[in-house]
């Protein structure tokens, strides 16, 4: 098979014809590494890359199948893993000067399911630094470029893995959830992203942002390859003490079903209206109108508590932020600034932290610092957890009445690089629509569904379910693609700038 052939499979094809001997994993990440060499100057998705090192897993990989073992259906698949996941064999940096060149001793969970299941990950893909952020602007190491216009940004913080699949520099990728962080990047770049339960996947190795929010998910060009590295890296973990000890839902089973008959969809009310681009709205409505047509009882659903969620959002997180990165105190690893024998502890803490931290960084640690300080607490911090008590109910009051929820995945399509970067509310606002789904703790997923007319950028459709109820995101997902495959006469990313 040609180079061009094997970047336009899909992971599940790609897996496939590898495991089938008509392709070898060392020519499908060679395929890959080339392509990445091809485009990467214009698009900034990677952080690091080792060729040998890709190849190497993927000869190990070769070789095993050659050996009569089958790894799986993602056996051969390379992987764009996001740099917040520690890796043994490759820098772990989470895009922050603070821990620059940092290499791991050992594997993130998802890490090491990812080669369990024998998928080649190529490199560690940029990203807001710590994950904060909506717009990949944050990193230490410069911004993404979004590949259906390189003067867009590829959402965040998970924007160089949804750039990577978006520029075929990857068939799949790993990304994190906080408050939106794999469904608003894949939105705006016209891929599939999802937010599992939480616990659902682990955080073992997962460099901390917010405890109880952080989620890792998987970015796809399609709901099946969605669901498959989903599977892959899902499951209980001992060692995660947030991790759900129950069976990975049947996301795979789901997303080959494609079907909503009979399915009762919710449309939030509060998720659309003032504020939304018109265009978000037009293909929002659209797909409501699809799902009618193919089967599904649509209902309008109130969660009124869903208005106060971003707020409660922006004290939780940095809340927990401030107290997850005290650990980079310049004592025990990572960078170390003014350490020349006559300063104190203190004083080499205070010099590293000012210059290994970004603003943004800094920014919601000392929102969090106070958030959480005597006389604060229960006003602010206390405050937002009872709100967060109001949104779970709200979801479990509608989940008693429909099967999902839909909205919009993102307010707006992607927004030009450098526009809200002084404006930090303006950034905030683009998970209006997915930070609630965090905060319950519930699953949720983004699926393309068709361009904006007034910018030709993607949209992106949120369909939301009860917690280990992922399957039924897929499920819907998978069947709102068909249809509008068979519309276009083609998938979404054959018009992105990038494709191949």
């Amino acid at each position: 098979m040609s180079a061009t052939d094997l970047l336009r499979l899909s992971a599940a094809e790609l897996g496939e014809k590898v495991r089938a001997g008509e392709t070898t994993s060392v020519e499908a990440a060679g395929a890959y590494l080339d392509r990445i060499a091809e485009v990467e100057g214009d698009i900034h998705a990677y952080l690091h890359l080792d060729r040998e090192t890709a190849l190497a897993q993927a000869r190990a990989v070769d070789e095993r199948i050659a050996a009569g073992e089958d790894p799986g259906p993602l056996a051969g698949v390379p992987v764009a893993h996001k740099d917040v996941f520690t890796t043994e064999d490759m820098p772990t940096t989470a895009a922050s000067k603070i821990l620059a060149d940092w290499r791991p001793p050992y594997d993130a969970t998802v890490t090491a399911r990812l080669r369990r299941a024998g998928t080649v990950i190529l490199g560690k893909t940029n990203m807001d630094e710590f994950a904060m952020g909506s717009s990949t602007e944050n990193s230490a190491f410069g911004a993404t470029r979004n590949p259906w216009n390189p003067d867009r940004i590829p959402g965040g913080s998970s924007g160089g893995s949804s750039a990577a699949v978006a520029a075929f520099e990857a068939p799949l990728a790993t990304g994190t959830d906080t408050g939106g962080s794999i469904r608003q990047p894949a939105a705006v770049c016209g891929l599939v992203g999802a937010k599992p339960t939480y616990g659902g996947s682990s955080r073992y190795g997962l460099i901390a942002f917010a405890s109880s929010l952080d989620t890792p998910g998987p970015i796809a060009r399609n709901v099946l390859d969605a669901a498959l590295l989903h599977e892959a890296f899902s499951g209980h973990d001992p060692r995660d003490s947030t991790s759900v000890d129950a069976p990975v839902p049947p996301v795979v089973e789901a997303a080959r079903r494609a079907d909503v008959a009979g399915l009762r969809v919710g449309v939030v009310r509060e998720l659309g209206g003032e504020g939304y681009q018109p265009g978000v709205q037009q293909r929002f409505q659209e797909s409501v109108e699809l799902l009618e047509s193919l089967g599904a009882k649509v209902v309008e659903v109130s969660c009124p508590s869903f208005d106060a969620a971003l707020a409660a959002y922006y004290l939780i997180a940095p809340s927990e932020c401030s107290s997850n990165l005290a650990r980079f105190d310049a004592m025990r690893y990572g960078l170390r600034v003014g350490d020349d024998g006559g300063r104190s502890a203190e004083e080499v803490m205070s010099l590293t932290r000012a210059e290994g931290f970004g603003p943004e960084v800094k920014r919601r640690i000392i929102l969090g610092t106070y958030a959480l300080s005597s006389g604060y607490y229960d006003a602010y911090y206390g405050s937002a957890q009872q709100v967060r008590t109001l949104v779970k109910r709200d979801f479990d009051a509608a989940f008693e009445n429909v099967d999902v929820l839909v909205s919009p995945t993102t307010p707006t399509t992607a927004f030009p690089i450098g526009e809200r970067t002084g404006d930090p509310m303006s950034m905030y606002l683009a998970d209006l629509c997915t930070i609630p789904s965090n905060l319950a703790g519930n699953a949720a997923l983004s699926v393309p569904c068709g361009l904006a007319p007034e910018d030709g950028l993607p949209v992106g459709l949120q369909i939301m379910a009860p917690a280990l109820a992922d399957d039924r995101t897929y499920r819907v997902g998978a069947a709102v693609e068909a249809a509008l495959a068979e519309r276009r006469g083609g998938p979404l990313l054959s018009e992105n700038a990038y494709a191949v």
